[in-house]
């Protein structure tokens, strides 16, 4: 591995914690940021990086991925991950539990932080994922970003659905909760009703709206008896957005997706179970009220659930395809050119992919580019329009579901504590991230 070296990015438009722009130089050393100013002087040892025309903002931090390693590392693992992370300008990810084998006890959250350690160009956090009899567990096993709990649209030990089940995880200890909110019940009952249809469109009435109301209802009731804290994942409806809007304690947090604002239920007739995810896509009616959620911090933040699946696998059809897509090298051009085209600001933007994660789950010291802070940096371009192409893409399933897609905003230089770990297209594979550290959620 490199040593750490001193750097300097001139010339850079700085977006600054206020949310106002300045142009001048940042200064990182020792993974740390340690100057910004309008000119800043280094030693000629200095590696330095001329940013003119480019805008440096936060590393991103995607709370919600999942990247297969142990178990189905022909979908995706942890090194080709973060590689895609790295592309896209996403310097630090919580990752899922549901890996083979499940991450549920302390083993295999040390084997998951001993492979990532190994492997990763960018930080990395991972969850411990909730069973009907790992109480203990949850209570004990470190590091862990919080507790995933899967309420539906899983199987097995991970899928925690009855009231009686989930009640004593969340009367048990502090640690955030974070859930997957559809109602299993009605999901199986609602497979029977429509059991034969093999068009992938089917998918968004099966896990319907009201099987994710049922769920966000549930984890809210049981949130609001213990006074626990919550983590609403990929929020995908209108009518999960208005509960929260009118009922939405101050212990509360959601999120949502690129795909969930950006795609809709019109997509299954253009790329078929490419288009296929849990929750699944929702009408362009949800499209607009959940935009206007997360522009009224109804919902907190953006997480891609990069969830990858290998194209032969999506090619098997509706119902043996399973649900997924990928994300984090399209997250974050996808949101800027959204700003750039008048619906957000890049301020907003940055806020709602980095400074906001880092706060919900009490990240120290990342999501703002300020003294003192880690140097986990992304310049991007925001002058020029790039395709999504399939053949570009770094992560191990090989496609996008925004391919074809227009963009502007796409990194031109992301930086891991201080260490530039991709550069006008090339990756610096002997770059390793760190594991996070979290202060206490409660």
């Amino acid at each position: 591995m490199s040593s750490r070296t001193e750097l300097l990015i001139s010339h850079s438009r700085i977006l600054l914690p206020d949310g106002n722009f300045m142009v001048g130089d940042v200064a990182v050393q020792q993974g740390k940021i340690v100057g910004i100013a309008p000119e800043i002087s280094a030693p000629e040892t200095t590696t330095v990086i001329d940013a003119t025309g480019l805008t440096l903002l936060p590393g991103v931090i995607d709370p919600q991925v999942h990247f297969r390693e142990p178990g189905l590392e022909h979908k995706e693992d942890l090194f080709t991950a973060s590689c895609a992370c790295a592309k896209g300008g996403v310097t630090s990810f919580l990752e899922m539990p549901n890996t083979r084998p499940l991450t549920t006890n302390q083993a295999a959250m040390d084997d998951k932080l001993q492979r990532a350690a190994q492997k990763c160009l960018v930080n990395y956090g991972f969850f411990i994922g909730a069973t009907a009899t790992n109480l203990a567990e949850l209570l004990s096993v470190q590091p862990t970003c919080g507790i995933k709990i899967f309420m539906g649209s899983s199987h097995g030990a991970l899928l925690v659905s009855q009231e009686e089940v989930l009640d004593p995880i969340f009367a048990s200890g502090d640690r955030l909760i974070a859930v997957h909110a559809e109602d299993q019940a009605r999901i199986e009952q609602r497979r029977k009703q429509f059991a034969g249809n093999t068009d992938p469109a089917v998918h968004s009435q099966i896990q319907d709206e009201q099987a994710a109301l049922n769920a966000t209802k549930l984890a809210l009731k049981l949130s609001k008896k213990y006074q626990r804290r919550l983590h609403i994942l990929h929020l995908s409806t209108g009518i999960e957005a208005e509960l929260l809007r009118e009922d939405k304690p101050s212990w509360v947090t959601a999120e949502v997706t690129p795909q969930h604002l950006l795609l809709n239920t019109s997509a299954y007739e253009k790329i078929g179970t490419l288009a296929q995810m849990n929750p699944p896509l929702r009408s362009p009616e949800n499209n607009q009220i959940l935009w206007q959620a997360l522009l009224d911090g109804v919902i907190d933040f953006i997480a891609t659930d990069h969830a990858p699946h290998t194209l032969e696998e999506k090619a098997k059809g509706y119902p043996q395809s399973p649900s997924g897509m990928p994300g984090v090298e399209t997250s974050l051009a996808l949101m800027l050119t959204q700003a750039v085209e008048g619906r957000c600001t890049i301020a907003q933007v940055s806020r709602w992919m980095s400074g906001a994660a880092a706060k919900a789950y009490n990240i120290p010291n990342k999501g703002a580019i300020a003294l003192g802070y880690d140097g986990d940096l992304v310049l991007v371009d925001l002058d020029n329009y790039r395709l999504v192409r399939r053949e570009e893409l770094l992560t191990k399933c090989g496609w996008s579901p925004f391919e074809g897609w227009n963009l502007t905003g796409w990194p031109v230089t992301t930086i891991v504590g201080g260490e530039i770990v991709y550069d006008r297209g090339k990756l610096n594979t002997q770059v390793r991230g760190k594991a996070l550290t979290f202060f206490d959620n409660s």
